[in-house]
């Protein structure tokens, strides 16, 4: 599988055209040295197919596949039994994306999802921009349709800032700006409830290691195994706003989270079952690895308190997330 490059003066990304799907990240920890710091395993067509991927028509989970819009009802493919999730086994992750443009610290993809693609409705293009400034991967996402579909676009990138297959990640030091999450029931599917993240392991407003709490005996964390929940992002009203700081205190390495999405889900690898082999040639054991995807509200299609995620044709669905990577 042919892959790409491009670079700034501080990092260097690889990526292929399955899904857009980022290979690897290379940044300097405090001393210079430079390593990769996100998962992509050697084999791409076998187990996780999220890894570094674009992630569309609708991140997250559909309770049982199903929704209705328009007084129409769609039934989506079940690949997260009994939900739908990232779009189904044939979404964006899965798609060979057309390079419309490279250069040195940029490259932009295109894709089009074909109207009854994966059941949904419309004919979705959908542009996706990879560019590198400094310390700063950019990641804008676009799309148009010609119908009313839901479209919940966001980045699937697996990080350990430890270096790939570098051991867990539950030593790394987290701060989520969010004051709220959503509820989960046992099948990962949101309550319709926002609900403050104080006294509860959810609250990451002041920095903590991520694996503090993780073994919490709280229903949500048995839920989800772990974290694998969405929090909504306090943005005070800013078009980009800050949603997490992640910290990695051997390496020194440093990951900011900047989004204009009004939510972000945090996962921490709590499916990862060490049969994946990595690019290092290690392999990818449980909470390896941390993901930070700025998203719309999941299951909103199904969720009448969530705002909606229907584009409608004429709009342009604009999405920007950057990830900063840094030392300290």
């Amino acid at each position: 599988m042919e892959t790409f490059n491009i670079q700034s003066n501080k990092i260097k990304l690889s990526f292929v055209k399955l899904g857009g799907r980022i290979t690897s990240i290379t940044c300097a920890d405090r001393n210079g040295k430079h390593e990769n710091v996100v998962l992509s395993p050697v084999n791409l067509m076998q187990g996780n197919p999220y890894y570094g991927a674009i992630i569309g028509r609708v991140a997250n989970r559909i309770c049982e596949g199903k929704f209705t819009l328009n007084g129409k009802s769609y039934n989506l493919d079940i690949n997260n039994s009994p939900n739908h999730l990232h779009g189904g086994p044939k979404g964006f992750h899965n798609q060979e994306w057309e390079i419309k443009s490279i250069k040195p610290d940029q490259a932009v993809l295109v894709y089009t999802s074909k109207d009854g693609e994966e059941n949904y409705p419309g004919n979705v293009k959908t542009e996706v921009t990879y560019t590198l400034v400094d310390h700063d991967f950019i990641i804008e996402l676009k799309a148009i349709t010609d119908q009313p579909t839901p479209i919940n676009l966001t980045h699937h990138c697996f990080f350990n800032l430890a270096g790939e297959g570098e051991g867990d990640i539950l030593d790394h030091s987290l701060m989520i700006s969010a004051d709220h999450y959503t509820p989960l029931d046992q099948y990962q599917i949101p309550k319709g409830e926002i609900k403050s993240v104080a006294n509860s392991p959810f609250d990451f407003t002041k920095a903590k290691r991520i694996g503090e709490n993780i073994e919490s005996n709280h229903e949500q964390i048995r839920y989800g195994q772990g974290y694998d929940h969405n929090f909504v992002i306090t943005n005070n009203g800013e078009a980009l706003s800050k949603a997490a700081k992640v910290e990695e205190l051997l390496s020194g390495r440093t990951l900011e989270v900047f989004s204009n999405a009004p939510c972000m889900q945090f996962y921490t690898g709590n499916f990862m079952d060490g049969t994946e082999t990595g690019q290092s040639g290690r392999t990818y054991k449980r909470r390896t690895a941390f993901c930070l995807e700025p998203q719309h509200f999941p299951d909103a299609v199904n969720q009448p308190a969530f705002p909606s995620v229907i584009l409608e044709p004429g709009h342009i669905y604009d999405q920007k997330i950057i990830y900063r990577f840094g030392v300290v």
